[in-house]
């Protein structure tokens, strides 16, 4: 099961430690949703995910104001002995006396944030969301092509690392190069990555290892890109009927998610950075309303309309 170290949470989200002589290298976060204990405050511990992150707003602070002191050694013995992985305060709220003698007698962190509950939830949520998101490494290379992640496949050799260099030449972004890291962040997105040690490079037979950010500038390379589209690159067959119209999208799946994918045959002389950013505009362009395909096709339909009832009135 994958999972997140609790010092990249503090880290990311610049969170200041209100325990401090408690050891958190070696908490990792599993899950991520978060929790607001509200009813927990008032002794209801009926189906409480103590896995989640903990979360302390307003409403949970001035409620916690409000608690006797012999309220709160009760509710608070039964809040941590339930080993949550931390608590934080948002909006620098501050945690009682008896809340940071609880944390440290069970060891269990507490941070402060700056920022308002709801920005800060939203946020860590999507992080989280994407760091924890079911994952899996396919050899191609992702390139971001006016805006639309565009996602190269083929046979090792067929050209994909030189189609992504001319794009990278013409303006686009690379993401990764020959292996892309695929997340499901939801039932409608996948987003791709790099992995660490290749991110930003690029292999060439023939010349070897480029650093794209040092050769084309920072502007040349981006970190993550959600994948609107696939483009297979295969070997061109003559025996092989190829779509020519587009009238019906083709699919591929990755972790239960279906993107439009187009196969490309290869021959000497296609230029292949053409193609892709052809193929980039027109999915756009389709996710704007107007398929080209379609607009061809209502053409010659109302042609032969039209010169159905031209012959039927000469007929008369």
């Amino acid at each position: 099961m994958s999972s997140v170290k609790l010092t990249e949470v503090v880290e990311k989200e610049k969170l200041k430690n209100l325990t401090p002589d408690i050891d958190i290298s070696g908490i990792k976060i599993k899950q991520p949703d978060i929790n607001r204990p509200g009813v927990q405050l008032t002794g209801y511990f009926d189906h409480f995910d103590a896995g989640r992150i903990q979360i302390i707003g307003f409403v949970e602070s001035s409620y916690m104001e409000g608690m006797t002191n012999e309220r709160k050694e009760l509710i608070y013995d039964q809040l941590f002995a339930l080993k949550e992985p931390c608590f934080i305060f948002c909006r620098e709220l501050q945690p009682d006396e008896i809340f940071l003698k609880y944390a440290n007698r069970y060891g269990i962190p507490v941070f402060q944030t700056k920022q308002s509950t709801s920005v800060f939830m939203a946020e860590l949520i999507r992080w989280m969301n994407v760091r924890l998101a079911p994952c899996i490494s396919i050899h191609g290379v992702l390139i971001d092509v006016y805006g639309e992640g565009v996602l190269i496949t083929g046979e090792s050799g067929i050209g994909k690392s030189e189609a992504a260099l001319e794009l990278i030449k013409r303006g686009h972004r690379l993401v990764s190069d020959d292996v892309v890291e695929i997340r499901k962040v939801s039932e409608e997105t996948l987003v791709g990555s790099a992995p660490d040690i290749t991110k930003h490079f690029i292999e060439l037979r023939g010349i070897g290892i480029v650093d794209v950010q040092s050769l084309f500038g920072v502007s040349s390379v981006r970190d993550t890109q959600n994948i609107d589209l696939v483009i297979q690159l295969e070997e061109w067959d003559k025996d092989k009927e190829y779509d020519r119209l587009g009238l019906e999208e083709e699919y591929t799946e990755y972790l239960g998610n279906r993107v439009v994918c187009h196969r490309i045959p290869i021959r000497p002389g296609r230029n292949l950075a053409i193609i892709c950013e052809a193929a980039a505009v027109n999915h756009r362009q389709k996710a704007m309303g107007y398929n080209a395909a379609q607009e061809l096709y209502n053409r010659v339909q109302k042609a032969l309309t039209s010169k159905r009832e031209d012959d039927d009135e000469e007929d008369e």
